[in-house]
């Protein structure tokens, strides 16, 4: 079966979904995109994600015609023709058509696609993985652009040294996210997270609402020097909830395998998952 998608008012299918070559998200790269998740055939955290979209587009200034109700209903239209057990699910808005081939007129397009939920390996969260250190930071932190050249260039470096992301530095030498998600670090029983100049991802707030229930909570800066020196550190996002980080750079971090502290947020966000998807009536 052929994957079906929304493209600017019309579900069609994957091989004749196209936008115009004017379009500012081909030419400028203005857009905004946002990704989530199904858990058991239904999109997780849904209304979450949809409000981050918009918010998005707004800090870019685009007008937008759609509320939260209607992107809602296209997307669930959209999962629906795809008939796929587990699916990712991408949501983005563009800059539209321009005959300046520069400034937005007031008319983005939406887009939806929905495919296969990638399998991502077990061992990242029975072994945990590594990541590396560099210094980058995202233009407008809390605006999720579709302008990944920075992020893809950084996960190619990643790749090369064998960890599976890339958590960017300040040059103030303070640790901010990574290309794809956010970071966490424990100092003890002390659970800490970056605040400042960040995309706030959703997996962290779920994450940070859980772990307040077991232990102290920082949202602070926290430096390289930290990170390297933190008991347990991890990381989370859409896809890959919330994965064990054993090594930093050269760095190993604890006693190289994932620690007890990061084991029992890996159970309670499952819980969280689970009861929210079995509370959900959409």
């Amino acid at each position: 079966m052929k994957a079906i998608y929304y493209v600017d008012g019309k579900f069609v299918p994957a091989d004749k979904a196209v936008i115009p070559v004017d379009d500012l998200a081909l030419l400028r790269g203005i857009g905004v995109f946002d990704l989530l998740r199904t858990y058991e055939g239904k999109p997780l955290f849904l209304d979450e994600h949809i409000a981050r979209l918009l918010n998005s587009a707004r800090r870019i200034k685009l007008k937008l015609p759609w509320s939260e109700d209607d992107v809602r209903r296209i997307v669930l239209e959209t999962l629906e023709r795809n008939k796929l057990a587990e699916a990712n699910i991408r949501m983005v808005i563009t800059g539209g058509s321009s005959p300046d081939f520069m400034t937005h007129q007031g008319n983005p397009r939406l887009i939806v696609l929905v495919t296969p939920l990638p399998q991502l390996p077990s061992w990242w969260y029975e072994k945990g993985v590594k990541v590396i250190t560099m210094a980058s930071a995202r233009h407008i932190p809390d605006a999720k652009s579709i302008d990944y050249l920075p992020a893809a260039m950084a996960l190619s470096r990643a790749k090369a040294n064998g960890a599976v992301e890339a958590i960017y530095v300040d040059d103030q030498d303070n640790v901010l996210e990574g290309a794809t998600s956010n970071i966490f670090a424990f100092m003890g029983d002390t659970l800490v997270t970056p605040g400042k100049g960040i995309l706030s991802g959703i997996t962290r707030k779920v994450v940070l609402d859980l772990a307040r229930d077991f232990f102290r909570v920082r949202v602070r800066d926290l430096s390289r020097r930290e990170l390297l020196e933190a008991d347990e550190v991890f990381i989370t996002g859409t896809n890959k909830g919330l994965v064990p980080v054993v090594q930093v750079d050269d760095t190993v971090i604890g006693d190289g395998r994932p620690g007890k502290r990061t084991a029992r947020l890996m159970k309670a966000l499952a819980r969280r998952t689970a009861g929210r998807i079995g509370g959900d009536r959409s």
